[in-house]
């Protein structure tokens, strides 16, 4: 009988832990939970667990980070240095730890991907690279399609800001050596005619002096950063603007040049080259349909943030919200009169008021921008 009793059980066991397939995918369970390489789910032996989805993680690294590329991150609870709440809503939650990622990337040379992770602090997922010539280890967001073994370069130390004083000494240097090309080229004419008067020679000294005059042109600036830019498309690279072809899909932009990013680095988040050139502005689409400009000499990484079902995922409970660092939010109509614009009145109305802020600013897609900003050329459509 107890020989038959655990017979029964370790089907019973064998039966839950063993894949079954959904279509094309194969299911995997892990005791209460279900993994199908998107989403998470849990058996709802709870009520909070019942609509809780959560992103996959198994192709993470399962360990932490590195320490050395960590910082304490030390809460204030939304209140400033008077102990006064500035910010609402904030307050607990478990101890982080901020992953000090790259976002001006310097370094230069060929990284390799070593692993991706998982960072609390943010939305998208982090890659841990490693230089293959000094050794370097840094975190970089990990852009769709990156794995693990991949080779990524970064070309904004190659392109480095100059002063005025280099640039005025390279104008210089540049004039002295096409002058320089020009009179020996001339020399070579003269010498040539001497020796023969054919006019193959004529032909032979102009190549000469063409080609010696084409170094220090914009043209064959030009044709050097198109060419570098054509051998250097791939995803997780990171380059000037002015080094990306128009159209391409990119992520993690800089404000300023020779900056560090701050644009598009949430999950999912990707912006379009509508236009650039080897000086000035260019021009990016942005996922709200915004359309602005940014220097050139801004970096760009090529591809789209990893971790795009970001916004389908449901945290199921309350507790989940404070365990992130969350407090309660209480409605302006459940308030009094003094302490909320919506406050006060018989019943749930809030006056026949329009929807503001507990300081009076309108609320749910109400304007408060005075000045436009200048580099917007066409703002976002609104509802």
């Amino acid at each position: 009988m107890f020989r038959l009793a655990l017979q029964r059980v370790s089907a019973a066991v064998g039966s839950k832990l063993r894949p079954i397939s959904v279509g094309q995918q194969q299911v995997r369970f892990m005791g209460n939970t279900v993994d199908d390489g998107q989403f998470k789910t849990w058996k709802p032996l709870a009520p909070t667990l019942r609509q809780r989805r959560m992103t996959s993680r198994k192709h993470l690294h399962k360990g932490g980070p590195v320490r050395e590329l960590t910082v304490a991150k030390r809460r204030t609870g939304g209140r400033n240095n008077t102990g006064r709440i500035t910010c609402r809503h904030r307050g607990g939650g478990a101890k982080r730890r901020i992953r000090l990622v790259d976002f001006r990337r310097k370094e230069t040379g060929p990284q390799q991907v070593i692993r991706l992770e998982y960072d609390p602090g943010r939305s998208a997922h982090i890659a841990l690279i490693k230089h293959m010539e000094t050794g370097k280890l840094s975190y970089i967001l990990a852009p769709v399609g990156l794995k693990p073994g991949a080779i990524v370069q970064s070309f904004m130390g190659e392109s480095k800001p100059k002063s005025p004083a280099q640039i005025k000494e390279e104008e210089e240097a540049a004039a002295a050596a096409a002058l320089a090309a020009e009179a020996e080229a001339r020399a070579q004419f003269e010498k040539s005619l001497a020796e023969d008067a054919e006019t193959d020679a004529y032909g032979k000294v102009e190549s000469i002096e063409v080609e010696g005059a084409q170094e220090y042109t914009s043209e064959g600036l030009k044709h050097q950063a198109a060419s570098s830019s054509r051998a250097s498309l791939v995803v997780g690279n990171c380059m000037p603007l002015k080094m990306v072809p128009i159209g391409t899909i990119i992520h993690n932009i800089g404000l300023h040049p020779y900056g560090r990013a701050q644009l598009a680095r949430s999950a999912g988040a990707s912006v379009q080259l509508l236009y650039t050139a080897p000086t000035g502005l260019a021009q990016i689409k942005m996922m709200s349909g915004e359309i602005r400009r940014v220097p050139v000499e801004a970096c760009a990484t090529l591809g789209r943030v990893s971790n795009a079902n970001h916004k389908n995922q449901k945290l199921g409970g309350a507790g989940a919200r404070r365990r992130r660092g969350w407090r309660p939010t209480v409605r302006g109509t459940a308030m009094n009169t003094h302490d909320h614009p919506h406050g006060g009145g018989r019943g749930k109305s809030k006056g026949n008021k329009h929807p503001r802020s507990p300081w009076g600013k309108p609320a749910k897609g109400g304007k408060t921008r005075r000045k436009p900003n200048p580099m917007v050329v066409r703002a976002r459509p609104r509802r």
